[in-house]
């Protein structure tokens, strides 16, 4: 018992100390792939291709910044990982039969996709808590919505918001309007299933009910945060 207690021991220490280490590097250097990249290519067609241009968050519209947190994390610049009050409702949403939905934050999301696999087991989401608490401790809110930005789905094949800008708009990240924002942010919930531009009747309702959460949010700021 001793020396497995010594090598779960040493064990829990060598993860604890490199996940810790991965954290601090992002903290500092683009992002260059994920384990979702990795995953769409494998189970992907012939043609299947990455498309992945990193860009710092100062090339990337605040249109952009803003319509994700309207549309994904309304409580993003207030808490520190976890939206209890998210969770709740869409718990009891779920329970009622309505449209199912998730209460992950914006640094939930960005924790898995750019640390681990797509899943629902409870180790997936341990880890999840652990790498949300690690980068809500070690990086500031401005990097952790950079790196999100920079890593998400926003297509088939399409990671992040230059390349989404360009696929979607043939514009770039920093030049993308509100009503482009809007539309980049209202497929996120199924990338996969929903298009940007042209878009149907179903995201049209969610870009105007983006645009009307931008026009509410009142100041916006991720300096110091």
């Amino acid at each position: 018992m001793k020396r497995i207690s010594k090598l779960l021991l040493k064990f829990f220490l060598w993860f604890v100390s490199l996940s810790v280490i991965w954290v601090v590097i992002y903290k500092y250097a683009p992002v260059p792939y994920t384990p979702l990249m990795a995953i769409r290519s494998i189970n992907g067609s012939e043609k299947h291709s990455t498309k992945h241009h990193w860009k710092p968050i100062d090339e990337i519209s605040i249109n952009l910044q803003l319509a994700v947190i309207c549309s994904e994390d309304q409580n993003y610049l207030n808490h520190n990982g976890f939206d209890v009050k998210a969770l709740k409702k869409a718990y009891f949403e779920n329970q009622e039969g309505k449209r199912i939905r998730g209460g992950s934050t914006i640094s939930q999301q960005t924790a898995k996709n750019v640390f681990l696999w797509q899943g629902r087991t409870w180790l997936r989401k341990g880890l999840e808590v652990w790498f949300t608490f690690l980068i809500e401790t070690l990086w500031s809110k401005e990097r952790i919505l950079e790196v999100y930005l920079n890593s998400i789905e926003m297509g088939n094949g399409i990671f992040g918001a230059e390349a989404a800008a360009n696929y979607w708009y043939n514009t770039s990240a920093k030049k993308l309007s509100k009503d482009q924002a809007a539309g980049i942010a209202a497929i996120l919930p199924n990338p996969l299933k929903y298009s940007a531009n042209p878009s149907s009747r179903f995201i049209n309702s969610r870009k105007s009910w983006i645009k009307r959460q931008l026009q509410n949010f009142g100041e916006f700021t991720l300096k110091n945060k």
